[in-house]
């Protein structure tokens, strides 16, 4: 991002007050704060924004810095007493206008003193948002029900929280020329990939955007070349304890200021089918609901496509499958059946995304129940195709990452189209571009397909069987750790 020129803050107040006035519009925006005081015969100006300073802090601070007046001493700098007596503890001084609009944009309060070049900034954020809670789309039997929020401040506390080691590093930046959005970058110094820590903040810094309005989601597309690739690079959490689980393994973390999605990188396909409900159980269970959740990405991908290919051609099926196709006669293609259906069921959850909550019941009844049954009734489906499709979409929701179920979606219909076309050479061209795709697909460097290829026999053991942490010592290689031993 091109620097931008920097103004200095001269000594003459009314020359930075016209700076701030045009630059912010203290007069034009009713939201930005100022006043005006008299401070051991100087004037003090003082900036800041209402809606995000706690207003009980600024209260205090000017109420200290009211009562410096009342002192009988004689102040040599009065510069360095107001320093010296301002009760907060987290006061920066900075001497160029951009930081400073920038901090007050931000949260903080400015504090311009006659007669000097010098501006001190103080930290009285209180940032407009919800308390920590357990996220929806990760849930958990047991466990924490805490969750990152919209405020990075609160999210980088829950991450040290769970973190008490002093390499633990937080790294701010800030994105978007207009917006200036904060960019956190967390790792474990000693832990992550220098190499890759490097990498992602040169990437980070070569963004030239005026703003990151949908915050991750636009890092996110800066940062990885997604191009026409459905499948996520990224993987999203909302929880503290997976997120402290990555950087403990040597994964880099990028936590985006708005949003309650942190970014874990690098990651592969089999970070996106991993679940914290997995490690909150005990190994033999953990490895039963992989295995069940392993079954419903297979189902989510493949089961429409194999139906309607022993459809086609009954030959391929065994005497004793030989019930798997329709029983009853439909004048709509077996195709267009399950076309129109995922179709349908893709449009229910759109439509579930924005009911409100009071009707979404009551929508899901009319679905299910009135439309479902009455397609059936009047022939328009047979009953196997409603539950072939339902199945998968069951499949598709039991995948822990969104992005993921959908990627799979679209690659279940060009399989289905595929097949209908082409026969049992269609699905086999379709499972060969699957897998090459998949193969092929590389994020920040690393494969994607991970351990399986490369084959790596210790990490493919983990991916398949839920492990005791006990015997988890290595870190696994994909993200090349400074340190592999998890001990140290």
């Amino acid at each position: 991002m091109p620097k931008e020129k920097e103004t200095p803050i001269v000594m003459k107040l009314e020359q930075n007050r016209k700076v701030m006035n045009d630059r912010i519009g203290v007069d034009a925006s009713f939201d930005i704060g100022f006043r005006t005081l008299k401070i051991l015969d100087h004037e003090v100006n003082v900036y800041y924004v209402t809606g995000l300073v706690e207003t009980p802090v600024i209260v205090e601070v000017m109420r200290q810095l009211f009562e410096m007046n009342d002192t009988t001493e004689e102040v040599t700098s009065v510069f360095q007493q107001i320093k010296d007596d301002i009760p907060h503890q987290q006061v920066e001084v900075v001497s160029n206008m951009e930081k400073v609009i920038t901090q007050v944009l931000s949260g903080l309060i400015a504090i311009f003193i006659e007669g000097e070049t010098e501006v001190f900034i103080v930290d009285v954020r209180a940032y407009p948002g919800r308390t920590p809670q357990e996220p929806d789309t990760e849930k958990v039997i047991r466990g924490a029900r805490d969750g990152y929020t919209e405020n990075i401040i609160e999210n980088t506390a829950l991450t040290r929280r769970r973190i008490r080691d002093e390499r633990l590093r937080h790294e701010i930046m800030q994105v978007g020329k207009r917006s200036k959005t904060d960019v956190c970058l967390s790792y474990i110094q000693d832990v992550a990939d220098p190499g890759l820590v490097k990498l992602i903040k040169e990437e980070i810094k070569k963004i030239d955007i005026d703003g990151l309005s949908m915050a991750d989601k636009t890092l996110e597309e800066f940062l990885v070349n997604q191009g026409r690739n459905p499948f996520p690079l990224v993987r999203y959490t909302e929880r503290p304890d997976v997120a402290a689980a990555h950087l403990f393994e040597g994964h880099v973390l990028i936590m985006v200021d708005t949003s309650p999605s942190m970014i874990i990188t690098p990651t592969t396909y089999f970070h996106h089918v991993q679940h914290a409900e997995e490690f909150r159980q005990s190994p033999p269970v953990g490895t039963f609901v992989r295995w069940v959740r392993f079954f419903g990405i297979f189902a989510s991908v493949f089961l429409l496509p194999l139906w309607m290919l022993f459809v086609m051609q009954p030959d391929l099926l065994p005497p004793n499958l030989s019930f798997i196709g329709p029983n009853e006669e439909s004048s709509i293609p077996i195709i267009y059946q399950i076309l129109l259906a995922d179709l349908g069921l893709e449009m229910l959850r759109i439509a579930a995304i924005h009911t409100p909550t009071p009707l979404s019941t009551a929508m899901g009844l009319i679905a299910a129940v009135l439309i479902g049954q009455i397609a059936i009734d009047v022939g328009m489906f047979v009953p196997e195709v409603i539950l072939y499709v339902a199945v998968s979409a069951i499949g598709s929701y039991s995948t822990p990452s969104y992005e993921l179920s959908v990627a799979n979606k679209m690659a279940r219909v060009l399989f289905v189209i595929f097949v209908a076309i082409f026969g049992i050479k269609g699905f086999m061209v379709g499972f060969l571009a699957y897998v090459l795709l998949l193969a092929s697909t590389k994020s920040l460097n690393t494969p994607y397909l991970w351990p399986f290829m490369p084959f790596n026999a210790k990490a493919a053991v983990q991916i398949l069987l839920r492990l005791s942490m006990p015997s988890l010592k290595i870190r696994p290689s994909v993200v090349h750790p400074q340190n592999n031993n998890r001990q140290n």
